[in-house]
């Protein structure tokens, strides 16, 4: 029943008819509103997905396409070191230019190299693999690099592998 109708009284069946046909009105309208709420949120996700699906790949293309330039020195070292006429150093020196390259790929995708020496060792950024008695070197100092690190903090890639100073004995 209707508020405004007086306790006792019935609504005529007009009314009745008119407030249902009121109320299924509104209710049909809530229901396409859901409705075209949820194909919008599906179409959302989708577009979502595949705009995350063609920025992987674009990003996944810089990259290699940064590696490129790399991969052509490498292969011109190594033509040098298969004739047989090429002198070791040349190749040498190609192979260093290379990995200085590689480096400053590296470093320009934002994961630069660390490889000091002679720096108190941090295990966020290095991992001992060994500890070497030394007079030259407070304890706890890293006195050889084995294996760079790359990167810094959350963006890093892998830590450096490093010998640390442990006190003489």
């Amino acid at each position: 029943m209707h508020e405004n109708v007086p306790e006792g009284r019935k609504e005529p069946p007009e009314e009745a008819a008119a407030a249902s046909a009121e109320t299924d009105a509104k209710l049909a309208e809530l229901e396409d509103r859901w409705l075209r709420a949820v194909a919008d949120l599906d179409n959302l996700r989708r577009r979502i997905t595949r705009d995350n699906e063609r920025l992987r790949a674009e990003e996944r293309a810089r990259v290699a396409a940064a590696w490129l330039p790399v991969l052509d020195n490498l292969e011109l070292a190594l033509s040098h070191a298969g004739d047989g006429d090429g002198d070791a150093k040349a190749v040498l020196d190609g192979v260093r230019a290379v990995r200085d390259q590689a480096v400053s790929v590296l470093s320009s995708l934002g994961y630069p190299r660390y490889d000091e020496t002679g720096v108190m060792f941090d295990p966020a950024r290095h991992e001992a693999v060994a500890a070497v008695e030394r007079t030259d070197a407070e304890p706890g100092t890293v006195v050889e690099v084995l294996r760079p690190g790359y990167g810094e903090g959350e963006r890093q890639l892998r830590p450096a592998r490093v010998a640390v100073a442990k006190k003489a004995e």
